[in-house]
């Protein structure tokens, strides 16, 4: 089997998204990998970002709990730009990611209609 050192999922805090999240942390555990949460806070977030901030933190927290992971091993990192471009730059230092995992689409329906899929 391959050996995977970091693993990023990108995290909307979306159903899929969660899914995505779930998954990735569920193999990391299985072969002793870091989990880097990746969320990219776009034009349409400067807004809400605190808001933001805390309920992905919750998110990865409970996930990871439910999981079994242990919290050292994983990490969000919120980066300024589109996803396509912030979950691309997760691949390239410091965080250079062996694996890159994404849910199907980003934040609902309406979000859908605005920007199109944001599946990769």
């Amino acid at each position: 089997m391959t050996s995977f050192q970091t693993i990023a999922v990108g995290c909307d805090d979306s159903p899929d998204a969660r899914a995505a999240l779930r998954w990735a942390l569920n193999l990391a555990n299985q072969v002793d990998a870091k989990v880097m949460v990746i969320h990219a806070g776009g034009l349409l977030e400067h807004a809400r970002q605190e808001r933001v901030t805390q309920n992905l933190t919750a998110t990865v927290r409970r996930l990871a709990n439910e999981v079994g992971i242990d919290s050292e091993r994983v990490q969000l990192n919120i980066s300024p730009g589109d996803p396509c471009s912030v979950l691309d730059r997760a691949a390239q230092s410091p965080i250079d990611a062996d694996m890159l995992v994404v849910g199907t689409r980003g934040e609902g329906v309406r979000s859908a209609y605005l920007l199109g899929s944001t599946s990769l």
